[in-house]
């Protein structure tokens, strides 16, 4: 009963197939939350139903499928493994629904509900996130609970059907279940790594907030001869109003959206980070705020995007100046920017520059906040030496992900300390057509999570 048996046990797991056939498996539910049709919803009950309950009542979880109080979220399970008093209690999470599957959009000889494996790849929606991911934590507990017998500290999970929008309901449940859903930690898994070959650990995410600004100047389209000079142009001054906001290299000018929690402390943890190479785009080092690293720029700053702009007819342009125009934006934000005053401040900004006729209309759909975890809390130092010991010395160490989680749940209801170690890789087309995962990384990552269970349970986790 040793940590490398363990380690070996998870190891064999992966090389006798069976990872890859129960991966398959879960990739054959189509768990679309982001789906309204009534057979979606079934499906995201048949996700816990068959595919989560047996298999966790199995490792000896008490679980309980519940309602979500949010019409627009699907079901979730919360369960509970105890072994004893003065045990460590370990929270661990997943989420089983996916973003819509794209089926006619995959590459020839690929389709979201089926994995087809491709060299190193395994293709497949919700391979990468997040059903691999909880599947890998899943069968780490279980090979240290095959080797030891006991996993040595008391466990809850929770897997959530509705985290691809936005977790509908999760907070609710989160603050009715709160006892229910006490922990010491919570580690859990999502997200990719910085590179595929070392493993990665974040203690929190970046915010979001997605607004629609639109500009209408006058009703219908008008003959851009007969009216050129004498109408204003929408999609003009929806330009000029969006220049407004950024630089032309993206330096955020609205000055409540530029942070002051960049502290050397967290210069320190993004140092020689990389962020560039892999199978990702180039990274424009003209682009974002000048006087920061890459790594500063996407891990320790704002950064604003406009992810959709339209006016007229793009397909179908005609000569004729339009009454309309609309741009989809997005603020990714970290710690110490205040997400109550993200629409009030880019208000303000755009009426001090002349602006008030830009309407900004937020989405409806919630975003998540930002959380950050210092680096030497003594659980991330805990969780980080025991990946060390099963890496070779090798772990990227991040404040927080530079994407979105539901992380403030955790923090901000529940009072945890949290820690991600993700299992993915930022190549792997999440949230697109041909989302995939690499082998190694699966394998390693068992590896990597059947050391930290087993190291919680072998000390206790850390002292004071």
């Amino acid at each position: 009963m040793t940590r490398d048996a363990a380690l070996a046990h998870v190891a064999d797991y992966y090389d006798r197939g069976a990872f890859q056939s129960e991966l398959a498996e879960l990739v054959t539910y189509r768990s679309e939350s982001q789906n309204p049709a009534p057979e979606a919803a079934a499906e995201l009950r048949r996700y816990l139903d068959e595919a989560m309950l047996p298999r966790l009542s199995k490792l000896g979880f008490d679980c309980e499928i519940i309602a979500n109080p949010d019409p627009r979220g699907g079901p979730l399970l919360i369960g509970e493994r105890r072994e004893g008093e003065g045990l460590p209690m370990v929270l661990t999470y997943g989420h089983g629904d996916t973003v819509r599957g794209q089926d006619d959009m995959w590459r020839d000889g690929l389709q979201p509900w089926e994995l087809v494996e491709e060299g190193e790849r395994l293709y497949g929606r919700g391979v990468a996130d997040n059903k691999g991911q909880h599947l890998i934590n899943i069968a780490a507990l279980e090979s240290v609970l095959a080797v030891r017998g006991s996993l040595g500290f008391n466990l809850r999970i929770v897997i959530e059907m509705s985290e691809e929008v936005g977790s509908s309901g999760l907070p609710e449940v989160f603050a009715a279940y709160k006892d229910r859903l006490a922990a010491d930690v919570l580690i859990a898994s999502d997200g990719p790594r910085l590179q595929p070959e070392v493993p990665t650990m974040f203690m929190g995410s970046r915010g979001g907030t997605t607004f629609d600004l639109i500009v209408e100047t006058h009703e219908g389209a008008h003959h851009s001869g007969n009216w050129g000079g004498l109408l204003a142009d929408p999609a003009m001054i929806l330009a000029h109003a969006l220049a407004e906001i950024t630089d032309r290299r993206g330096q955020i000018k609205v000055p409540e959206w530029r942070p002051d929690s960049l502290t050397d402390k967290i210069r320190d943890a993004l140092r020689d980070l990389p962020v560039a190479g892999g199978d990702g785009p180039a990274v424009d080092p003209n682009w974002g705020e000048e006087s920061l690293t890459p790594a500063e720029r996407v891990f320790g700053w704002n950064s604003f995007a406009v992810l959709a702009m339209v006016s007229g007819v793009p397909d179908a342009p005609v000569n004729a100046i339009s009454g309309w125009a609309r741009a989809s934006c997005q603020l990714r934000y970290v710690v110490g920017t205040d997400p109550e005053d993200v629409i009030p401040a880019l208000r303000r900004h755009l009426d001090r520059a002349g602006f008030d006729n830009v309407r900004i209309e937020p989405h409806d759909r919630g975003f998540f906040a930002a959380t950050r975890l210092d680096p030497d809390h003594p659980w991330a130092e805990f969780v980080g030496n025991s990946i060390r010991k099963t890496s070779g010395g090798d772990l990227h160490v991040l404040p927080n992900l530079a994407g979105s989680l539901p992380n403030d749940s955790f923090t901000d209801i529940l009072g945890v300390p949290t820690i991600w170690v993700p299992h993915s890789y930022r190549g792997c087309s999440q949230h697109a057509p041909n989302e995939h995962v690499l082998k190694s990384v699966c394998r390693s990552s068992l590896e990597v999570m059947a050391g930290v269970f087993w190291d919680i349970g072998e000390t206790g986790g850390p002292k004071g």
